[in-house]
């Protein structure tokens, strides 16, 4: 409960991840805060916060918990028969490069795993798996994403990606064979709502060149970006993989000069759980299937 108190930043939004109410939880941590003698959490107009000692505690429950996590793992492998269900939540574009490719093999060389895929924006993936509601996150690299120094998971790099610039095929620039951002600092753009990591990823990309975008015309499905692009609405940066599969009849597609925007894609599991023989054998599938990183 510490824990989803500070992941959620308030009781009621604690609550709701586990599925208790909120009295319940502020009846516990009032025993927890009894039981250790100090104030743990700070409830305020914003919100709730730990306190040095609550930060303290969590440092140790993060411990404890992910030895959980290892002894579950330790224990299934000892049980080994190896079948169940791994539930992984990923993002549309990234369920049809390496999630998919990754359950065809497990079926060929672990049939006994069964995966249940659950569509997810890139940045909602990973709160899931910190609150158990799934047991893989494949996610993106956003502001705010938990660094490789979260003791409360374990990261496998999957893979990067570029941007390209989406023009309608009458645009000024289309004859290029390279666009500098800079270069379209004056047009109207098209691109995911705020929130979505590749909304950060194309202002901040706007920024470094000089620019704030005026964000015209809002889309978290690529496809219908592209295609406002194409009936002339405006311009945007898409990662490359999101324009497999997509119709560019009306579009042209270039790279972006100099250094590409980046969108960087990982897996999650919660830490100690990279070990369970069930859990294990998707991570290395999706690994696999995602090539050299």
């Amino acid at each position: 409960m510490l824990r989803a108190v500070a992941d959620h930043r308030t009781v009621t939004a604690a609550a709701a991840a586990l599925y208790l109410t909120p009295s319940a939880v502020s009846q516990q941590l009032a025993a927890l805060e009894q039981e250790t003698g100090h104030r743990l959490v700070e409830r305020g107009a914003r919100g709730a916060r730990l306190t040095a000692a609550g930060e303290i505690l969590l440092t140790h429950a993060n411990a404890v918990l992910a030895q959980l996590e290892r002894a579950e793992a330790e224990l299934a492998d000892y049980g080994a028969g190896v079948a169940g269900t791994v539930t992984v939540a990923a993002f549309a574009t990234g369920i049809g490069l390496v999630l998919a490719p990754a359950i065809a093999e497990l079926t060929r060389t672990a049939p006994g795993i069964r995966v249940r895929v659950q569509d997810a924006e890139g940045d909602a993936s990973v709160p899931m798996v910190l609150d158990r509601q799934v047991d893989v996150a494949v996610a993106v690299e956003y502001r705010g994403a938990p660094g490789d120094d979260d003791r409360r998971l374990t990261r496998v790099p999957l893979y990067s990606e570029p941007f390209d610039a989406v023009l309608p095929v009458g645009h000024r620039l289309a004859g290029q064979d390279h666009v500098a951002v800079a270069d379209l600092a004056k047009d109207t753009w098209i691109g995911p709502y705020p929130g979505n990591p590749c909304h950060d990823v194309v202002v901040l990309a706007c920024e470094y060149a000089g620019f704030e975008p005026l964000l015209e015309h809002s889309s978290d499905d690529f496809h219908a970006v592209v295609a406002l692009a194409g009936a002339g609405a405006g311009v945007a940066l898409v990662p490359r993989s999101a324009l497999r599969g997509t119709g560019l009849g009306d579009v042209v597609v270039r790279p972006v000069e100099g250094v590409a925007p980046t969108r960087r894609v990982f897996a999650a599991v919660r830490q100690g759980a990279e070990g369970h023989p069930l859990i294990k054998p998707v991570l290395e599938a999706l690994r696999a299937a995602a090539g050299p990183v």
